[in-house]
């Protein structure tokens, strides 16, 4: 139990900004860390609906609505994947050698590719958010836990491009079998929450999903010769993109 409970804390502490006690940031620790790593996208999906819900009180606008769908990921990731997203379209954008490739996802400078990523990739995420309704909003909710989901299978299973770095420590340190298992379950559950509240909407979301996990695998390696921590946030953040727009396009259909 103690080993879970400090796994659950370093995945919290890791990829949320989520204030938790102190870890002992051990391999042992980290087994079982991708286990819960997908309850995060459960407290990003509890507070869009929450925000949902608040806002119809205030009666606020579509803008300010919108706005907050955008900003709660980031406020209780801290931008973690988005940063990923950001490394990945600089390095994939620079059209140079793998090995050039991966010195510029370690590159901590901004280059003129991510500046554009991101303000493209707010204008679409927001654009999108604003189209979508109340049974959409609680639909997607689900998306941030499948998303997550996918990413910890990537983790569990995907090559390392890189034998250092922190994907590669984590990915070492995975008790495979059980950190499947859990990430199956939540996978399923998230898919489940999704299609029982609307078939339609939850079933184009999770079609879109994996149709991006299979892109990612496909791109990591060709690429890069693997996954690495930025990719591993370039897919959340692109995942969870699609499986908004997917819910769109389904809900106009």
């Amino acid at each position: 139990m103690r080993r879970l409970w400090n796994s659950f804390k370093i995945a919290f502490a890791m990829y949320s900004k989520i204030p938790m006690p102190r870890a002992d940031w051990e391999k042992e620790n980290m087994r079982y860390m991708m286990c819960f790593f997908p309850l995060i996208g459960a407290v990003i999906g509890a507070l869009l609906i929450g925000w949902e819900w608040l806002s119809l009180r205030l009666q606020a606008g579509d803008i300010l609505r919108s706005a907050g769908y955008v900003l709660i990921p980031v406020a209780v990731t801290g931008g973690i994947h988005l940063d990923g997203l950001l490394d990945t379209a600089d390095a994939l954008s620079s059209y140079q050698p793998r090995e050039r490739k991966l010195e510029i996802l370690k590159d901590s400078n901004a280059g003129a590719f991510a500046v554009i990523t991101a303000c493209c990739y707010f204008l679409a995420s927001f654009g999108i958010f604003s189209e979508l309704d109340r049974r959409q909003i609680l639909v997607l909710a689900g998306g941030f836990v499948l998303s997550r989901a996918m990413s910890g299978l990537g983790v569990a299973s995907f090559p390392c491009a890189k034998k250092t770095g922190t994907l590669a420590m984590f990915s070492d340190a995975v008790q495979e079998r059980v950190v499947m298992f859990c990430l199956y379950v939540l996978l399923f559950a998230a898919a489940g929450w999704m299609c029982v509240l609307d078939p339609k909407l939850g079933t184009a979301a999770v079609v879109g999903g994996w149709l991006v996990f299979l892109g990612y695998y496909r791109m990591s390696m060709k690429q890069f010769g693997g996954i690495t921590g930025d990719l591993a946030g370039f897919f959340v953040q692109i995942c969870e993109l699609v499986m908004a727009a997917c819910v769109w396009a389904a809900g106009k259909l």
